[in-house]
């Protein structure tokens, strides 16, 4: 335990948002003879081989309108092993290089490459897996998931370099977390990459996190030289997804993540081997005036007290939303996700917005976001799924070495299923056999508990509740949005929603005979009523045991006020919306009631995103939808919108006329019992 909790004091702090090699002096590029190379030369266009690309409008986009299509792609249903034993015994440590930009600031990088012994390196050019973090590479030799060279792959020929972006570890300037500086970075460290006579001008991109976002992000820029992209748990909308979900700044993740990354790279001591002394001694005062007064401080206190440029989802965060660039990816990628992630919103969105333009398999695990980093373990190989290493491996050798492996026989869709505890595999997401089912909230009596119906309710009903802001201290919620931190403290509360439902108006479904498999996002439309001036919604969708203990599926996070719904963006399946587009622009911001208090106040429908996951209920057990007026640990409205909240009673309306539902990606469940 001590070491495991030593391991994750370590991980934890250069993992907050994602989640080495040796100290060398600094390099010119250094000659690895280009007289044995490891494999075949590969395809060197952008197209991979083999495949037919299809362009189309799918959901998401600012830029393009919605259109459910769903493209039946190749792949098999079990997953086959690949191995490959390694070629050179050795990873040789090139030193650290400096990379200068375009506007002068140097960026520092590491290269390892293979070697023939401890000392010389193998002879190249050799293919390259790039890394780009934000968590200082000096101590990826103690945590790779933030930035350290793969052994495994580069004893089996590839060479890694692994960069600090601007402003964090040892490398210059100021940062800006995916600021437009920062990506036009990617692509001229790719041209510094290719330049080194030690490549032979193939590139792959690799990461876990920010790594994984700046492997999108490079991905994005289409630099010839890139082959293929190994994206592990990324971000893909930054408001929607973590940042304001349904409007609410995330207090639990987001300041602790800015200052890892400041912390990480106050005291950049390998800069002197790269820069010099000179730079090393304005590197501190520039990361403390950065932190103070250009990015991080400013633009906590921005979304905190509800600036504009921040709260709403304007400029500030389509430049910082990957998937807003989606249609400009060309090479091959591998998505990996996780069902309790805090991106767990846009995993597979991503494949979905990939599929059928480019060569893509998705990978969603039971985790959260530092388990998908392997801390402690990520549980792989299980049930068939080979681990990281041997993925990345056969991914990397067929689209970057260009060897002839099996990886388009591998199972398109991989998903952990919550209730059968044991990863299935389809061909498509979302599920090609998914039907979207709306079920109706019905009231519970004074002793008894609310019911979920495929009917809607014949009579009208009620059920009020108190607002509070601080649901949710105590529950798996606070492990999730803690990038599953709180997971290691021994409470039952931080594994289960149970306490945090005690306040909540719960409503159940028997799973029925069959049991009920779910497997896609889920919506739920409330009708609701407020004393006070806006409300926001929590909604929680949990497994409940026979026992009556619940297992977490999945949540959704809504401010009332910021309803309004761009439809052609929207997801519908089976006639009805199963994932709304909210636009969270500040002309759309509604309040419930007048400021003075004064005439009727009508029922609004909210509709509340829940985010996508896979779970089985199975006989005997039941489904719950239970719902409050906050969940902390995934956000709080801004200082002044929360005012507008405070000290009100919600009402929700159930009946013919406000009929409060829940829609579920319902899939037989034969497909998984088979």
């Amino acid at each position: 335990m001590k070491l495991r909790m030593t391991v994750l004091a370590l991980g934890t702090s250069c993992v907050l948002a994602a989640c080495g090699g040796s100290d060398g002096e600094t390099q010119q590029a250094s000659a690895i003879s280009p007289e044995v190379q490891t494999s075949g030369q590969g395809n060197n266009s952008n197209t991979p081989p083999g495949q037919a690309y299809k362009t189309r409008a799918t959901l998401g986009s600012r830029n393009t309108e919605s259109q459910q299509v769903r493209i039946e792609t190749s792949g098999g249903t079990e997953w086959q092993s690949y191995e490959r034993e390694e070629v050179y015994p050795e990873a040789v440590n090139l030193g650290n290089f400096a990379i200068e930009m375009s506007d002068g600031i140097k960026l520092f990088a590491k290269v390892v490459v293979p070697g023939t012994d401890a000392s010389t390196p193998a002879p190249g050019p050799l293919p390259v897996i790039l890394t780009q973090t934000s968590y200082n590479s000096s101590l990826g030799q103690f945590v790779p998931a933030i930035g350290g060279a793969s052994d495994y792959l580069v004893k089996r020929g590839y060479a890694s370099v692994v960069v600090d972006v601007r402003g964090t570890g040892n490398s210059e300037g100021n940062w800006e977390a995916f600021g437009e500086r920062e990506q036009q970075d990617y692509s001229e460290v790719v041209d510094w990459v290719v330049a080194q006579p030690w490549t032979d001008g193939r590139v792959g991109l690799q990461g876990i996190s920010y790594l994984g976002i700046t492997t999108v992000l490079t991905a994005q820029q289409q630099h010839p030289a890139v082959k293929a992209a190994f994206p592990i748990v990324p971000i893909g909308d930054g408001y929607r997804d973590i940042v304001f979900t349904g409007g609410n700044v995330n207090a639990t993740f987001i300041p602790l993540w800015m200052g890892a990354v400041t912390g990480l790279g106050i005291l950049p001591l390998e800069q002197l081997s790269t820069t010099g002394v000179e730079s090393f001694l304005t590197t501190i005062p520039d990361r403390l005036e950065g932190l103070l007064l250009d990015f991080q401080v400013p633009t906590i206190l921005k979304a905190v007290l509800g600036e504009e440029e921040t709260v709403f989802d304007e400029g500030f965060w389509a430049v910082r939303s990957p998937m807003e660039g989606v249609d400009k990816i060309n090479v091959p990628t591998f998505i990996v996700g996780g069902l309790n992630d805090i991106f767990q919103r846009s995993e597979p969105l991503w494949y979905e917005r990939l599929k059928g333009r480019v060569p893509v398999k998705l990978l969603i695990g039971p985790w959260t976001h530092i388990e998908a980093a392997g801390i402690p373990t990520n549980g792989l190989p299980a049930d068939g799924v080979p681990d990281f290493n041997n993925l990345q491996l056969q991914w990397f050798d067929e689209y970057v070495m260009g060897l002839d492996t099996p990886v388009e026989d591998q199972p398109n869709v991989t998903q952990y299923v919550t209730g059968l505890e044991r990863y299935e595999t389809t061909t498509d997401w979302p599920h090609p056999e998914m039907k979207a089912e709306r079920f109706y909230l019905n009231a519970g009596g004074p002793l008894s508990q609310g019911q979920l119906s495929g009917d809607i309710p014949e009579a009208s009903a009620t059920q009020s509740m108190a607002q509070q802001p601080l649901n949710g201290l105590c529950s798996f919620s606070t492990t999730q949005w803690t990038i599953g931190v709180t997971g290691f403290i021994p409470l039952p509360c931080f594994e289960s929603n149970d306490l945090s439902e005690l306040a909540s108006l719960k409503f159940d479904l028997p799973a029925g005979d069959d049991g009920l498999y779910l497997n896609g996002p889920m919506q739920a439309d409330l009708w609701v009523t407020t004393t006070a001036r806006d409300v926001q919604l929590s909604v929680r969708v949990d497994l409940v045991k026979p026992s009556g203990l619940s297992e977490p599926i999945s949540n959704g996070l809504m401010t009332a006020s910021l309803q309004s719904v761009d439809e052609s963006r929207s997801r519908f399946d089976n006639g009805y919306m199963l994932q709304p587009w909210h636009t969270f622009r500040a002309e759309d911001r509604e309040l419930l009631t007048s400021t003075l208090g004064f005439g009727e106040v009508l029922p609004r429908q909210v509709s509340v995103e829940i985010f996508p996951s896979s779970a089985y209920v199975p006989p005997g057990h039941s489904l719950r939808v239970s719902i409050n007026t906050s969940n902390v640990p995934q956000g709080l409205p801004p200082l002044l919108e929360l005012i507008d909240s405070l000290l009100g009673v919600m009402t929700l309306h159930m009946g013919p006329d406000t009929p409060s539902s829940i829609t579920l990606p319902v899939v037989p469940s034969a497909t998984i019992l088979e």
